[in-house]
């Protein structure tokens, strides 16, 4: 580890022990309400940057704007992907931003929190509880109505998928609000970029120049961070499997921003910096098949049935659901199991 990482591992430890008994259980607590509840100005709270987390907030949007119809939506966050992320969300009128450096930008830092603590809500929602900044934004935002987003035992216990990263703050808010008057038994939201008709038909036109044919087509996304990312050795022989397997089938590797290839590039290849081309052209083809990461996020998230690959992280929090995904822990699953989970996948 290096010496940058230890330092932010023990800022992070500090932080949130400092931060872990602000708001708790007297922000959860059961509220006495006379008369109908209001809902309209809403602040999210996510301060991280990263592509993925910001994704698996689009269900708590979902859910938000269904179950406050017209509700006006602020998120507090980092970095600027949000007015990408959340570009066909009319709910979603403003991104309160830290920057991602704030010691060298520490006045706009400031003037952030100033701008949290200046404005007024209805309804706060904190969507990690592993976040320092986000109890604190919580804190200092000014709403009749928080949620802090605790971890329930009781919902533990009720919903198997309670801590998936997308659903915990959905199960969070449906505790609190039925506390309100407020009901909601359905399958929470899907991830959802919500593309448009022309995202999707234009990137229809990039992959068909891509392949020179009309063959359905798989894809596939050989990269990851760290140690998420499977090297060489495995997706070779993999690559050389879903050849022989599905050769009724085109296959395309989508690079990530490095531009890199794990099987040298063997397969026709597609690249862009533009998270909703990316997802428009992953959403053209039939599965999709990769390691945990932003772009497996953005693949689900473009509705496309999707294979998860965990090695690492745990599928039990970050794994892709609905439109047939599915998660695979590869230290317990061969290739050829895979192999298989594709087949269930796609159309008989």
């Amino acid at each position: 580890m290096s010496f940058k990482a230890r330092i932010n591992k023990y800022r992070r430890y500090l932080t949130r022990s400092l931060t872990k008994n602000i708001g708790g259980k007297d922000g959860d607590a059961p509220i006495a309400v006379n008369g109908a509840v209001t809902i309209k100005k809403v602040l999210v709270i996510r301060p991280n940057h990263r592509l993925g987390n910001l994704l698996l907030v689009t269900p708590l949007m979902q859910e938000l704007a269904s179950t406050f119809p017209g509700c006006s939506i602020d998120i507090f966050v980092k970095g600027g992907l949000t007015p990408i992320v959340f570009q066909n969300y009319p709910e979603v009128k403003r991104a309160i931003q830290l920057p991602k450096k704030p010691f060298k930008e520490f006045v706009n830092y400031l003037k952030v929190w100033f701008k949290v603590k200046g404005n007024g809500y209805d309804l706060v929602v904190n969507v990690s509880k592993g976040s320092s900044s986000g109890r604190i934004a919580t804190t200092l935002a000014r709403a009749k109505y928080k949620v802090y987003g605790d971890e329930k035992e009781n919902l533990k216990a009720k919903y198997p998928d309670y801590l998936h990263m997308a659903k915990f703050p959905v199960y969070n808010l449906r505790y609190y609000l039925s506390r309100l008057g407020f009901k909601n038994d359905s399958p929470v939201p899907l991830l959802d970029l919500k593309l448009s008709e022309s995202e999707f038909s234009q990137s229809r036109k990039i992959l068909a120049g891509l392949t020179g044919n009309t063959k359905p087509v798989i894809s596939i996304f050989t990269y990851a961070t760290g140690a998420k990312c499977y090297k060489n050795d495995w997706w070779e022989p993999f690559y050389q499997k879903l050849q022989a397997e599905f050769p009724d089938y085109s296959i395309v590797e989508v690079l990530p921003a490095e531009n890199v290839s794990q099987i040298d590039f063997k397969a026709p290849s597609y690249y862009s910096r533009d998270i909703r081309e990316i997802a428009a052209f992953i959403a053209n083809t039939k599965v999709f098949i990769g390691a945990d990461s932003g772009i497996m996020h953005l693949a689900s998230a473009s509705l496309t049935p999707t294979v998860g690959l965990f090695a690492v992280t745990n599928p039990k929090q970050y794994q892709p659901y609905g439109n047939k995904s599915v998660a695979l822990n590869t230290a317990t699953c061969s290739q050829e199991q895979i192999i298989e989970a594709v087949r269930n996948i796609l159309p008989a």
